[in-house]
């Protein structure tokens, strides 16, 4: 039987059907699996990472974290070299309040879990860099975010189609060719390709991420540390009791972190080479241009520096070859070296993206960074975001935004904006009567870490409503994103808003300022407006400003000039509540703003306005709207029988003097009725 059907098949029938068929078969094209589709797509299990999917998943949203390691926080495990954080873990302040602490907890991310704070897992004022790995693991194990382990993102690139929310998918293909699909992209990937410069001789040169970080592997040597930021310094001080000497090159002069204000500039935990460099201790500093110079081996080993020129011209052995020192007998680097070491910092990892997606630029500070708008949208990619450290050129040498106690606030600012974009829940908000607004802004500059963090970069935005007798309250919108804030938010500024920041003075930040002169400090409310150090600023503006005014406000501004402005006196606790030196002037400026009595008044006061003016002041009016009146009391009584508004009712029956009876009076005056606080009502 088998044989007799397989005669049929192969048989001149059969194998015409075959030859019939072949062709339809092979132009039939193949059905290959649509690649699992995400709405949101985190690259990177770092805090940026973790913190943008903690908001993720807290709204219910669709997402996935791809991470290459096999645990989140790769970086720390392996940075920075001598474990210790420069990062600030501030375990106590005095104060209860969890807001007010997060200004000085400089590693925590943000949740709802009072057990997910860094200093449950440090005692240590700088702590160690596995303490950051241990508390990233438990962030993500505890809160149950949706993280890919050991899945390596090796391309991505873009797939065009209007039917996505920003007319193209993210394309995401991973090391083993699997395709991952997403509507939104967010970039957590942080700075990690070493920075090097090319010059004859550079492979000579050890990097910061491979080199010893055993003191006793440099006893006796002369070292040369090439780069001036916090890992040069952080090596130079490992090894600064072991060697012959340390001297540290760079093409810039030290940045001091207390003199410019930037978290990222020299701290002062590493900086004891200053002290032996300026005491003349043998180490010591020099600037040059890195591209000049080149590195010449000698036939003992040893490493001399000589300019790139010399080199260019001979093509003599290495012993031969012309040193500055040959012309320049007092050349300060004519010693030779045992090791060399580049400490130049990271740049963000550009490979894995495709072109299409226009993430850097010809420029110089774009190979280092993506190119980013002010609300860490992609220049080149509508719906690619860029998070954490390889967000900071928005605020780069300015603010924190490099940096955990400063993206966490950025993070979150992202996510409401995305909220708003593509699920049109608004731009978190609360609204008050106008009465309450000195308040407000009082309570926000004297808790809100993100304000105080991520100064001039997130401000808190208080919306006017018609005539003034409410406000709505925004927090931490960036400011360089003023003019779109209706369109981000999904609020309305119609009636005026005002703009709270918090800023250092023009004139204090910078490498060569004396941050310390003799009266560097402000006190007297007049001239606040010179405050040096971190105060806060209200900007108020009768309308939003445009695009245009944002882009070419003054030199050295936040924001575009405002209608009017106001500082805060500095206060050396950053406790801004005296009555006289910080709230009385700011409710004077708020009035002024808005042509209104914003202080609080007693029940008697109220009723005294009511009977004396045709404008109540707001809070006199919103106690009445509120049914909570006045409770009568006799002093009222008789101020009302003294204006001849009421008529004197104790009075009524009593004998005159001449004998006769008083008349029994009529109603009190209309529109005079006084209610107790507690709902009943009284007349006088």
């Amino acid at each position: 039987m088998r044989l007799a059907a397989a005669a049929r098949l192969w048989g001149p029938p059969g194998l015409l059907l075959t030859f019939a068929l072949h062709p339809a078969l092979c132009l039939r094209p193949a059905r290959t699996a649509a690649p699992p589709h995400r709405d949101y797509c985190v690259l990177g299990a770092g805090p940026a990472g973790l913190q943008m999917a903690y908001f993720l998943q807290r709204a219910g949203r669709d997402y996935a974290v791809f991470e290459r390691a096999p645990r989140p926080g790769s970086f720390f495990a392996r940075y920075p070299r001598h474990r210790r954080l420069i990062s600030i873990n501030k375990r106590h302040t005095g104060k209860a309040n969890a807001e007010f602490n997060l200004r000085h907890d400089w590693n925590s991310l943000l949740s709802h879990d009072p057990q997910l704070l860094f200093r449950h897992y440090s005692r240590a004022y700088f702590p160690d860099a596995g303490d950051m790995v241990r508390y990233l693991g438990d962030f993500a194990d505890r809160l149950r975010l949706r993280v890919l382990y050991n899945t390596t993102i090796a391309h991505v690139t873009l797939d065009k189609d209007r039917q996505a929310w920003n007319g193209h998918y993210f394309i995401l293909t991973d090391q083993t060719g699997q395709a991952h699909r997403c509507s939104v992209l967010l970039v957590a990937t942080g700075l990690w390709v070493p920075n090097q410069v090319d010059f004859p001789g550079s492979e000579h040169v050890e990097g910061y991420e491979s080199v010893s970080v055993d003191p006793k592997d440099f006893e006796g040597q002369n070292v040369l540390i090439l780069g001036r930021g916090n890992s040069a310094f952080e090596t130079a001080e490992n090894i600064l009791g072991v060697t012959n000497f340390i001297h540290m090159l760079s093409r810039s002069r030290v940045r001091l972190s207390w003199a410019t204000h930037y978290v990222g500039d020299l701290r002062a935990i590493n900086n004891g080479l200053l002290d032996t460099y300026q005491l003349k201790s043998l180490d010591g500093l020099l600037e040059s241009d890195l591209t000049d110079l080149a590195v010449v081996k000698d036939h003992e080993g040893k490493f001399h520096i000589t300019l790139k020129f010399f080199l260019e011209e001979s093509n003599q052995s290495a012993d031969a070859i012309t040193l500055p020192q040959d012309d320049n007998d007092n050349f300060a680097m004519r010693v030779a070296y045992d090791r060399v070491i580049r400490c130049l910092g990271w740049k963000f990892d550009f490979s894995i993206f495709n072109k299409s997606l226009r993430l850097s630029s010809s420029g110089e500070f774009s190979k280092k960074y993506p190119l980013v708008k002010a609300s860490y949208e992609s220049k080149g990619s509508r719906g690619l975001f860029v998070l954490g450290t390889a967000s900071h050129s928005v605020d780069y040498r300015k603010s924190a935004g490099g940096f955990i106690h400063g993206f966490r606030y950025t993070v979150r600012a992202v996510h409401r904006l995305l909220e708003h974009r593509h699920h049109h829940v608004p731009w978190p908000s609360t609204e008050h009567p106008i009465s309450q607004l000195t308040n407000s802004i009082v309570r926000r500059v004297n808790e809100a870490s993100g304000l105080y963090q991520m100064f001039s970069v997130l401000a808190d935005v208080i919306l006017l409503k018609e005539n003034a007798t409410a406000f709505e309250y925004l927090e931490e919108f960036p400011m360089q994103m003023l003019a779109q804030l209706e369109t981000i938010t999904g609020r309305k500024a119609q009636h005026g808003l005002f703009v709270i920041n918090m800023e250092y003075g023009r004139n204090f930040s910078g490498p060569d300022k004396d941050v310390f002169f003799y009266d560097r400090s402000v006190g007297h409310t007049e001239d606040a407006w010179q405050s040096n150090f971190l105060h806060p600023v209200i900007y108020y503006y009768r309308h939003l400003p445009t695009e245009q005014e944002v882009r070419f406000r003054p030199a050295d501004w936040a924001l575009p000039r405002p209608t009017a402005i106001h500082h805060i006196v500095e206060d050396f606790l950053t406790d801004w509540t005296a009555p006289v030196g910080h709230i009385l002037p700011l409710r004077r400026f708020l009035e002024n703003c808005l042509d209104t009595d914003l202080r609080s008044f007693y029940a008697e006061s109220c009723f005294l306005f009511a009977l004396t003016h045709q404008k109540l002041p707001p809070f006199c009016q919103q106690g009445y709207l509120r049914m909570q009146g006045l409770m009568g009391t006799e002093s009222l009584r008789r101020h009302g029988i003294e204006s001849g508004l009421l008529r004197d009712y104790a009075t009524v029956g009593r004998p005159r003097e001449d004998g006769g009876q008083r008349p029994v009076g009529s109603s009190p005056a209309p529109g005079l009725p006084v209610q107790p606080l507690d709902g009943n009502k009284e007349e006088l």
